[in-house]
């Protein structure tokens, strides 16, 4: 599901940056810059023969600088300067000449700014639901062999956590396979069918974590009194399922569990193993009609 969400947002991004780019062209070919037409080029030479004649070029400062010193020495007259010319008539800029006016440069960087957060908006959110690959929950995590495992789960009195995952493992009976084949779907049996079942630590109902409990050898969620069994099926409390379950795989002997594949937990009332509570309970007795 995530994947055609990621593939939406993508769509949408280009077809935005299209659109982009389709109204920055058409703004610019409103007030295009291209050769100077026939008529340009006449006006222009006319200006130019119409325009005032220069007057004679005056004298540097060094010449009259010049000629002063040689009048005190006796020789030679003072340079002077001749009458200022007048100032040459204004001629207005053709239009035409300009590279760049003020409005399209706003509108052009209006655009390029507009356009450069829609692109990080959307890299942003391709990022957040993809996948991870560097491992860490929302990614594929090799978690074991399946004989260790088992070993660290009898070594944990019952409950195997794993943080990386945010998942609970417990050993499911090889027994309570034909039940299990009625209700689960083939991503969670694969772990079942080892002797594993694979449990996310949210619990159902409003998202708490659920611990262990030792002494009844149940899940006991604290928030509200949710139970269950070792395999995640619900037994007491307020929660509308049991816990949910990722997609695993069995890979060389290996456990490999897909943290970015939640499946939704059994509903009430599947109770496969038949495992009751094995003595008290850490959060009070089970009860159905209990509200959180």
């Amino acid at each position: 599901m995530s994947g055609f969400i990621v593939l939406a947002i993508l769509a949408l991004v280009v077809l935005a940056a299209i659109a982009l780019l389709g109204a920055a062209r058409r703004r610019d070919a409103d007030a295009a810059v291209g050769s100077l037409a026939r008529e340009t080029v006449a006006r222009d030479r006319k200006a130019r023969k119409e325009a005032p004649v220069v007057a004679a070029e005056a004298p540097s400062g060094k010449e009259l600088e010049r000629s002063v010193a040689l009048e005190r020495a006796g020789g030679g007259t003072v340079a002077t300067t001749d009458t200022a010319a007048p100032p040459a008539v204004f001629v207005p800029p053709d239009p035409e000449a300009f590279g760049v006016t003020r409005r399209q440069f706003l509108n052009r960087g209006v655009i390029a700014v507009f356009g450069l957060g829609l692109a990080s908006f959307g890299v942003a959110i391709v990022g957040f639901l993809w996948p991870s690959s560097s491992g860490g929950f929302g990614s594929k995590i090799r978690v074991g062999t399946i004989g260790d495992i088992k070993a660290d789960i009898e070594k944990s009195n019952g409950f195997l956590y794993k943080p990386e995952g945010r998942m609970w493992l417990t050993e499911y009976p090889a027994a309570a396979l034909p039940k299990a084949k009625q209700v689960y779907s083939a991503p969670e049996l694969t772990s079942m069918e080892a002797g594993i079942a694979v449990l996310y630590q949210k619990c159902p109902h409003l998202g708490c974590r659920v611990p262990d409990c030792k002494s009844s050898q149940w899940f006991e969620c604290p928030c509200h009194g949710s139970q269950y069994n070792q395999a995640g099926e619900k037994k007491g409390g307020p929660a509308p399922r049991g816990m949910d379950r990722f997609a695993t795989e069995v890979q060389g002997g290996v456990l490999i569990v897909n943290t970015g594949a939640v499946i939704q937990g059994p509903p009430i009332g599947t109770n496969t193993t038949g495992q009751e509570a094995e003595g008290p309970h850490c959060i009070g007795a089970a009860s159905g009609g209990h509200s959180g």
